[in-house]
């Protein structure tokens, strides 16, 4: 079947066959270029209106890693304590005030959505979580491993980092080179005929 995907095979291995979850990371520090060419790839694929409302807060050591590691679940501590860096994946419930630029075909839609502040916030969620699809793959194709995790007090993380802003944060992303026995076994995937149907 791979032979019917116009990506190299290497390419289909890198983003999706061989990539796992990486639960431990060697000692070498991903630098903010990378960082940078990682939203440089990601920014791209679609979203409802382009409206792109995925916001990310990069953290590395020091004092902010402490504050992070309090909201996090303890299975994920260490893991999340050892990454060379880790990024907090979050949804700007305010995208509306970028829709004169990102939509200029339609800006009178910003006025609409700041009238709507629940349908704003369901519009938020979706789009930055279909995003945050698109930012691992961007990760893995930066030759880096990600290990996403939905195990921390997101209501405790948002006060702690996103008070001033009002994002609300999805998922935190361990990123890093892999380290030893990074990968737990392959898990089974559901086939084709138990997911697909035809109409």
């Amino acid at each position: 079947m791979t032979d019917l995907i116009t990506l190299h095979p290497e390419a289909q291995a890198q983003l999706f066959t061989d990539a796992r979850t990486a639960n431990t990371f060697i000692d070498e520090p991903v630098t903010d270029e990378r960082l940078r060419a990682i939203f440089e790839l990601a920014k791209y694929p679609p979203t409802a209106a382009n409206t792109q409302p995925l916001r990310v807060l990069f953290i590395r050591d020091g004092e902010p890693r402490e504050r992070l590691l309090t909201h996090m679940s303890e299975g994920n501590r260490a893991k999340t304590a050892s990454a060379p860096v880790v990024a907090v994946l979050a949804a700007d419930t305010d995208f509306h005030e970028f829709v004169p630029r990102v939509f200029p075909i339609r800006p009178q839609m910003r006025d609409d959505l700041a009238g709507d502040v629940q349908g704003r916030e369901r519009m938020a969620r979706f789009n930055a979580t279909l995003q945050i699809g698109y930012w691992l793959l961007a990760v893995r194709a930066a030759g880096l491993a990600a290990g996403p995790m939905g195990g921390f007090d997101a209501e405790g993380l948002d006060k702690e980092f996103f008070a001033d802003n009002g994002w609300k944060s999805l998922l935190v992303v361990n990123i890093g080179k892999p380290g030893p026995d990074a990968w737990f076994p392959r898990l089974p995937r559901l086939d084709y005929d138990e997911v697909v149907r035809h109409a």
